[in-house]
């Protein structure tokens, strides 16, 4: 039994049953008749489809949204961005998805030869709470366009909002077994991606449980994507607009609680400019509004769950026990629910225990560099490599950080967000593979060579 509890009460909403043995049996035999008509399916008919699944979404953006609030704690404005996402997510694909599947023609010695993408059977997705909804659509979407069925294992606390969008992609038209919520637990993993039915996962989750997928799907010879943790750097040079970059930074920690892969979370910032933008940052940071996250005015809310939110405040003791210094806040706040004030850490030592993780929460780090080698050896310092962000109008120094980051995204003076049509994951301990874009598309197609030779048949 699944129990989803509100974050900023501390309440129980509602239960949801666990899949059992013959129902995991069920939902596979499934998924594996929905492929066998899928696959063979008129393009036109999936990228309908996916319009028809985006219009869905649009005429129940409010009730997504606010049941993405009730399990994990998301700002209703956060959450309701976040549904709107999803829908330009499926309009892409039914779009300009079509493109991304043409074939190609090369001449070769003896003819020609046709490389042409094809579909490879029921993939299983494990995702994550921090964005119940996008996570699963950067891997549901390009599915069914691929002629690929899914299957989603989504977070326990998060059941509500899994549910709601197979109910959507019903209504919207799909057939009997292509997109299937498994209400079940982590221990049950391994044995479906075994299953001769599923022919390969993707998670988006911590290095922990990439590993353990990893390995299950190693065992079984079967493709695997992994977008894992990360600790994005976010670097500062004496060109940048600080009351921007500042502003940016603020908004990168403290968006979703600081429950984001891709946000900054170090703050890595040149000697010359050092003072003026911790001075600006920790302003900023000391003026968000925490509060009910229905409440339009809300900046943040609570955490996802107070057992995420001792976490981060656990971190944050250690950093301070290895030397660094609070400025302020990171402090549990004394109501019911998962809430906590946002933190600045200064005099972090690189080598620290802490700094080598991720704090998953409204806590920044702010470094001092004293030159643009120094910021890109503190940006590669840590074991992830998922984003960055770098704020500079010297466009050497942009090259440099193109090149030089050790990271799989790189936003310049922005703040880094995933987009559909650009391809997203990372290096190192964040992870393998690519998602959105074509790159995400054919993760999981089978590129089939058909070899032409110079002859006409019968020759």
């Amino acid at each position: 039994m699944f129990t989803s509890i509100n974050p900023a009460t501390g309440e129980a909403i509602q239960t949801y049953p666990e899949l059992d043995a013959d129902g995991i049996e069920l939902a596979l035999s499934r998924a594996k008749t929905a492929y066998d008509s899928w696959r063979v399916s008129p393009l036109d008919e999936r990228t309908a489809l996916l319009a028809r699944i985006a219009e869905a979404w649009e005429a129940d953006k409010q009730h997504l949204a606010e049941t993405a609030v009730r399990e994990m704690g998301k700002t209703l404005a956060s959450a309701v961005a976040e549904v709107e996402k999803c829908i330009s997510g499926f309009r892409h694909y039914a779009e300009h998805g079509p493109a991304y599947l043409e074939p190609t023609s090369v001449k070769t010695a003896g003819g020609h030869a046709v490389a042409r993408w094809l579909p490879m059977g029921p993939v299983l997705a494990v995702m994550p709470w921090n964005f119940p909804y996008w996570q699963v659509v950067r891997f549901l979407a390009p599915t069914i366009l691929a002629g690929n069925v899914a299957l989603l294992k989504h977070a326990s606390s998060v059941q509500g909002c899994a549910g709601l969008m197979q109910q959507l992609v019903s209504a919207a038209g799909a057939p009997d077994g292509l997109f299937q919520n498994l209400a079940i637990k982590s221990d049950k993993v391994s044995d479906i991606i075994a299953d001769k039915r599923v022919v390969a996962v993707t998670l988006t989750g911590s290095e922990g449980a990439g590993a353990k997928v990893a390995q299950a799907a190693g065992r079984a010879l079967k493709k695997v994507v992994l977008e894992l943790g990360g600790s994005d750097p976010l670097i500062v040079m004496p060109s940048a607009d600080l009351d921007l970059a500042a502003k940016t930074a603020v908004t990168a920690r403290v968006q979703n609680a600081g429950q984001s892969c891709i946000c900054a979370k170090r703050m890595i910032v040149h000697a010359e400019v050092y003072d003026a933008f911790l001075e600006k940052f920790s302003a900023g940071m000391q003026a968000v509004t925490i509060g009910d996250p229905m409440a339009k005015e809300t900046g943040m809310g609570p955490l996802s769950s107070i057992q995420q939110r001792d976490t981060v405040l656990e971190q944050v003791a250690r950093a301070v026990g290895e030397g660094a210094t609070l400025l302020f806040g990171a402090e549990k706040i004394e109501r019911d629910g998962a809430w906590m004030s946002p933190g600045v850490l200064v005099g972090v030592d690189p080598e620290s225990d802490v700094a080598k993780e991720e704090i998953f929460g409204p806590v920044a780090a702010v470094y001092k560099a004293d030159d643009i080698d120094h910021a890109i050896a503190l940006a590669n310092d840590v074991p992830y490599g998922l984003g960055s962000a770098v704020w500079t109008t010297d466009d050497a120094e942009i090259e440099r950080f193109a090149r030089d980051i050790e990271s799989g995204m790189t936003a310049v003076n922005a703040l880094l967000a995933s987009t559909p049509e650009a391809p997203f994951g990372g290096v190192k301990l964040s992870g393998h593979g690519r998602e959105l874009g074509p790159w995400g598309l054919h993760e999981f197609m089978n590129l089939k060579a058909v070899m032409y030779g110079g002859g006409k048949p019968g020759d």
